[in-house]
């Protein structure tokens, strides 16, 4: 139920971090995998020439490359999609009352806007190759919580589990299942300088019961499920993969 052979997934921001992580684990599902970055992803390429399974990069802005050229790329090279991962994010920090406009529209487009018209376009061709498919959405912790200093980040990520859910209720009569990956505090470039920061990673730490950072490594098993057969009967879910923070 697990296996996803032959599949071919897309994941965007796949360069290193939790992008790298969970394209490495569906191509060691059986995926081939198209990354789509802003910066060259050769060693998740060659991670996954390694597990035994095809990768092309795409180099795009998606600040303003057009999603269904993108698609189209895709298609072009492997004839087909089953698996859209919105992974590629990035993030900006101020106080709200000096937030600027500029660090707000950058981070909406790339967090909010290009995972609508993706997974718009992704859809579009589940469709006219008449099969099933798989959209999985990153979302953030705070998706269910407001945060500091990332007014934007908090409003885009937000944003992203509300349109998985009218998503997921639009697309299931088409066979498709969207759902949402909502990483808790990973180590990765967004945290690193929360991670720097003595004070906070230790309040930070002293918050989540499995008193660690995360790793690429722990959304192997859900991104994997929720691509595959196993997940079939889950759509407009957000699954939280972030140590017990939620639950504290």
């Amino acid at each position: 139920m697990f296996e996803l052979n032959g599949k071919v997934a897309v994941v965007t921001g796949c360069d290193t971090g939790l992008g790298q992580g969970m394209a490495l684990a569906l191509a060691r599902a059986g995926c081939d995998v198209v990354g789509i970055n802003v910066v060259p992803a050769d060693a998740t390429g060659a991670l996954i020439a390694e597990a035994g399974r095809r990768f092309r990069d795409i180099r795009a802005d998606l600040r303003t490359a057009k999603a269904a050229v993108l698609i189209g790329q895709v298609v072009a090279s492997f004839g087909r999609i089953d698996i859209l991962v919105n992974n590629a994010g990035i993030i900006r920090r101020a106080d709200a009352l000096d937030f600027s406009e500029q660090d707000w529209d950058e981070v909406i487009e790339v967090n909010l806007k290009a995972v609508f018209f993706l997974a718009q376009a992704a859809a579009r061709q589940f469709i006219a190759q008449k099969s099933p498919g798989r959209i999985i959405n990153i979302a953030s912790l705070l998706s269910f919580q407001g945060g500091i200093r990332v007014p934007s980040y908090t409003a885009a990520k937000s944003g992203v589990m509300g349109l998985t859910r009218l998503l997921a209720n639009e697309w299931a009569k088409h066979g498709i299942t969207v759902n949402a990956i909502a990483p808790g505090y990973m180590d990765t470039n967004n945290t690193e300088a929360l991670r720097a920061d003595p004070v906070r990673s230790a309040e930070i730490l002293g918050r989540i019961p499995l008193a660690r950072w995360g790793l690429p490594a722990d959304l192997a098993g859900p991104i994997v499920f929720l691509a595959s057969p196993a997940s079939a009967y889950v759509t407009g879910h957000t699954l939280a993969v972030d140590g017990g923070w939620l639950g504290r």
